[in-house]
């Protein structure tokens, strides 16, 4: 059965320009869109980039979070890795590199909680990261830090994505990547139980970013195929948007089985008019506006929701 999807390419639009690798989005209440920038290290829509001071060598903007204070963390994934904090200067500090004795050196994402707990997905133990890329291994990892420190909660994970705790405050949700699927966990009082899977992906689907809708599903990018799929907590699944073209999904997917561990197959994605899409945000007053970050272009996807986001945690800071 050929899936159609529920939002048409027609509908998308494009707000920002000059970002460089736009991998994150963060929306506020206040209409504010921040991105991931690698030059800037944040960059706001509609505004100049500001001036990043102190970022190491290869630093690579990947996942950011927005702390209470309106200062930023920033999961870099270049060489040295750890998590940094982005002062009102826009002056980065290094906040966190080892956790139990464990280099945070390809780290992903960083993501608050309602507590403000942060939750930090290294994606790989292997350097570089590339090794990873393959079926039928995962050592990827999960931080949690909150008022008593930081400590690794859960591991063995696919090349661990996005991770983000569901509106409920229940379960915290993670994509692995290379493991072509979403899973979840109970949170508990001393982390986290068991993890279950939600959904199996298919061929050339690479879940990446994600966010919940008000309904407490995930709406997920899949960084190759440039599609958007929502997955329910029951574990069914509605394509949202889809920009594929088989013939890159194939070569991908084919590229992966294989275990060459590269970014060729990839980086396919580039030439369809979403440039490799790697996260999804809500937006706009009713929050029924998406947003989609990407990898290869300059600015961000934009379309109307038929289903209200959940607000994000940031969303009144």
């Amino acid at each position: 059965m050929v899936e159609k999807p529920l939002v048409p390419l027609s509908a998308i639009s494009w707000v920002g320009s000059g970002l460089k690798r736009p991998e994150c989005v963060l929306t506020t209440a206040k209409g504010e869109i921040f991105v991931g920038d690698h030059e800037a290290g944040i960059a706001e829509i509609g505004k100049a980039k500001r001036t990043l001071v102190g970022a190491p060598p290869g630093f690579v903007p990947n996942g950011v979070a927005m702390r209470p204070d309106r200062q930023f963390l920033i999961a870099n994934l270049g060489p040295g890795g750890g998590l940094w904090r982005l002062d009102h200067d826009w002056r980065l500090w290094p906040e966190l590199f080892e956790v139990e004795g464990e280099a945070l050196r390809v780290c992903n994402f960083v993501g608050l909680d309602a507590d403000h707990n942060e939750w930090i997905s290294v994606s790989t133990r292997q350097y570089p990261r590339e090794r990873a890329m393959k079926p039928d291994f995962g050592d990827g990892f999960i931080v949690r830090r909150d008022k008593h420190g930081a400590r690794i909660v859960a591991g063995d994970l696919a090349y661990t994505n996005e991770c983000h705790v569901d509106p409920s405050g229940q379960w915290l949700w993670v994509n692995e990547t290379f493991g072509s699927r979403i899973t979840r966990f109970p949170i508990t009082r001393h982390g986290l139980g068991r993890r279950e899977v939600m959904h199996e992906f298919g061929p050339g689907e690479l879940p990446d970013g994600f966010a919940f809708d008000a309904e407490g599903a995930a709406w997920v990018a899949c960084v190759v195929s440039n599609r958007v799929i929502r997955i329910e907590t029951n574990g069914r699944r509605t394509l949202i948007l889809d920009d594929s073209d088989q013939d890159v999904v194939d070569r991908a997917e084919a590229q992966y089985q294989r275990g060459l561990g590269g970014r060729e197959g990839l980086e396919g994605g580039a030439t369809r008019s979403l440039k490799n899409i790697a996260s999804v945000a809500f937006g706009g007053p009713d929050l029924k506006t998406v947003y989609l970050g990407c990898l290869n272009g300059t600015g961000v996807v934009s379309f109307p929701s038929p289903i209200a986001g959940a607000e994000p945690v940031q969303w009144h800071w």
